[in-house]
């Protein structure tokens, strides 16, 4: 069985952080940090570790901020490394032997954030500051939103100024920390509601030549789409034309959900808005099935073009709720040339495994198969529940 995820924060993690911690902060009291930051933690999942931690440095670190901004500078190990590619280059080792980095930064992001964001705005740049060197050793991408939240007038110009800054982590950071709906953070309504202050920033860091902060700007991208695709359809027709292969790479992870959801202009931008010239038959490989297997899926194509058809092929799965009804749910399916005149089958074979996003309920199931935006197919089965 696999490691529960809790457990990335443990009392090694702990006893690690005040070690390191008791080296730079005259008077730093190590025991009764670790006497706090593990009261009860065996009960605790991992955000309510992390949270606790936060509750133990605020209890422990100098009542001075910058001074503890100071000591937590001081207990911090090297910037982690990158690969050629701009990537962070993983370690086996948990705890880094020289200081904190890893999942510990998550907690001390955390203090940071609740230290700081109440203070005076004069004290905000050291706090920023203290991001700006926490990032290199993980991530601060949690702990800049409760910032942003609360003035982001304060906030924009700092990340515009990372932007050029020689870390890729740190530019990284301006991205995925200005993201609207980033996983596990705090929601930016503010940006949820108008993306456009965040919008030059990632047209700075679209060509960025470390792949980890492109990525972070498709994230970006494709959290906006969500409530704003023709913000993102719109930057596809400025964006892709003549785009180096690393940003067209970008801008197509950007795309994701509106191509997984049919969106017109979009699909248009990359060539797929031209409905099937053809036939195409869709089939799947058994009427029933059980929870915890699969079923297969098959779709035979037909062409009856004189020209080569590019197809993005996806797959609606309708599933039955408890109480009744159904929700669906879009998956990737193929992405292909159908040459002229040719004929292509397909084959893939779908988990019904239940995940921890998505609970599978016994009953009728529909598949829809989608080419280039169009429904143009289906088939159903009866899900069962899973025989031991």
């Amino acid at each position: 069985m696999a490691e529960p995820f809790k457990n990335l924060i443990s009392p090694a993690t702990v006893q690690h952080m005040a070690q390191h911690l008791g080296r730079t902060t005259p008077g730093f009291d190590a025991e009764r940090f670790q006497t706090l930051a593990l009261h009860q933690q065996a009960e605790l999942e991992l955000k309510a570790r992390i949270l606790r931690i936060a509750d133990a440095l605020a209890a422990t670190l100098p009542p001075d901020f910058s001074a503890a901004c100071d000591a937590v500078e001081a207990a911090l190990a090297p910037p982690l490394p990158l690969d050629a590619h701009g990537e962070p280059v993983t370690t086996e080792a948990a705890l880094h032997p020289q200081g904190l980095a890893g999942w510990s930064i998550w907690a001390v992001g955390e203090w940071v954030a609740r230290a700081g964001v109440p203070l005076d705005a004069a004290l905000w740049p050291r706090a920023l500051a203290c991001l700006h060197a926490l990032t290199q050793r993980s991530t601060a991408e949690f702990a800049i939103r409760p910032f942003l939240q609360a003035h982001p007038q304060r906030v924009w110009p700092t990340l515009m100024a990372w932007v050029s800054d020689p870390s890729a982590h740190v530019r990284r950071l301006a991205s995925e920390g200005s993201r609207p709906r980033l996983p596990w953070g705090l929601r930016l309504q503010a940006q949820v509601a108008d993306p456009s202050p965040g919008l030059p920033l990632l047209q700075a860091l679209q060509d960025d030549p470390s792949r980890y902060v492109r990525r972070s700007v498709a994230n970006h991208l494709n959290d906006i789409a969500r409530d704003h695709p023709h913000v993102v359809s719109g930057w596809l027709e400025r964006h892709l034309p003549d785009a180096p292969e690393p940003r067209r790479q970008l801008l197509r992870h950007a795309s994701r959900g509106l191509i997984k959801a049919g969106h017109g202009p979009t699909l248009a931008v990359w060539g797929l808005g031209v409905p099937l010239q053809g036939q195409a038959r869709f089939s799947l490989d058994a009427a029933q099935a059980a929870i915890g297997g699969g079923i297969g899926l098959q779709v035979e194509l037909l062409s009856t073009s004189d020209q080569a058809q590019a197809l993005e092929i996806d797959y609606v799965v309708h599933h039955a709720r408890e109480r009744g009804g159904s929700s669906a749910k879009v998956f990737k399916g193929w992405r292909c040339q159908l040459q002229p005149g040719a004929g292509l089958t397909l084959n893939k074979r779908h988990s019904l495994r239940p995940v921890t996003t998505r609970t599978l309920w016994p009953g009728p199931h529909r598949v829809e198969l989608r080419i280039n935006g169009q429904t143009l197919a289906e088939a159903g089965f009866e899900l069962r529940r899973a025989t031991h």
